[in-house]
């Protein structure tokens, strides 16, 4: 049984208070395959690039053990580019530029060998395309997560919606779930959206952690403080690919497991943000992600004297 990510294959241009990049490997489904290839060795990623993705960026996710038959090369066209420019806060930031390129009319093909999904991982893209990509799966997989983002529900509300019905985890940050809710209260919202379809909730709160909802359960995660932040960006998706990785490596879905995936997903999350793009994901060792884990359970350890 395997585990599949969809998302965005791109490249990203950034800028931060502590330098800049040219062009460097970036999109969801890049970090998220990463991230759960520390935790599950059966990671298949469908995306679409052009003709100036180099062989040497593919080999990168094959010496990960992801398999990447599923990721389409466009002959003649230009892959997915964001450019970006932090603030001194690295909570915001301006999109500098937006090239869609071949993701203006990304079609995901399923391999046949990728219909053993149990596990699937639906990044940030059009509800529409991630409803596709259910919906071409023979079989339902065991767990269906869903990552989504402010734009889709200016624009595409009605299809998110749909969508929604389709999916167990849904995972969006703190202003995202105001927004799809009505609601000003985390909590509030959170049991208006787990009425819209999921099962569980997960609203990433950036450096303040994240919560988990399920029926009437909340667990908070805390953030791992950093005394230095060098690029945010795929953080948010490495999350969501130790998360989705750790609860493939384990089998069993429950709250008590998605809570140690949350805590997974946070570690690896941290690793990311302390160089640009992938670069700090790329060659971790199991010490260093498991010494990491440790520091999250540390945080939040604490015995009470009566």
């Amino acid at each position: 049984m395997s585990l599949i990510i969809i998302g965005t294959v791109a490249f990203d241009a950034i800028e931060t208070p502590f330098g800049k990049t040219d062009k460097i490997v970036g999109g969801a489904a890049t970090y998220a395959s990463l991230a759960a290839s520390y935790f599950y060795n059966k990671v298949k990623i469908v995306a679409v690039v052009g003709d100036d993705f180099h062989k040497a960026d593919i080999d990168t996710f094959n010496e990960h053990g992801i398999d990447t038959e599923g990721l389409q090369i466009k002959e003649g066209e230009k892959s997915f580019f964001w450019s970006g420019k932090y603030h001194n806060d690295m909570n915001s930031r301006d999109t500098l530029a937006t090239e869609l390129n071949v993701l203006a009319d990304f079609d995901p093909i399923i391999p046949e060998n990728y219909q053993d999904c149990e596990y699937l991982m639906l990044g940030n893209l059009t509800p529409i395309v991630q409803r596709t990509v259910i919906e071409r799966l023979k079989n339902r997989p065991k767990l269906i997560v869903l990552d989504t983002m402010n734009f889709w529900m200016d624009i595409m509300m009605d299809d998110l919606l749909e969508t929604l019905k389709l999916v167990d985890v849904l995972t969006i940050n703190d202003e995202e779930a105001r927004q799809l809710s009505g609601e000003y209260s985390l909590v509030k919202a959170a049991k208006k959206i787990l009425t819209m379809g999921p099962k569980y909730l997960i609203i990433k709160k950036g450096e303040h952690g994240a919560l988990l909802f399920h029926e009437d359960k909340i667990f908070s995660a805390p953030a791992l403080p950093l005394a230095e932040v060098f690029d945010p960006t795929g953080a948010g998706d490495t999350f969501a690919g130790g998360f989705i990785g750790y609860l493939a490596k384990v089998g069993t879905v429950n709250f008590n497991n998605m809570k140690n995936a949350i805590i997974y997903g946070s570690a690896l999350a941290s690793f990311c943000v302390e160089k640009f793009g992938t670069e700090k994901i790329l060659n971790l060792t199991d010490e260093e992600v498991a010494n990491r884990i440790q520091e999250f359970v540390k945080l939040s350890a604490f015995t009470i004297e009566a």
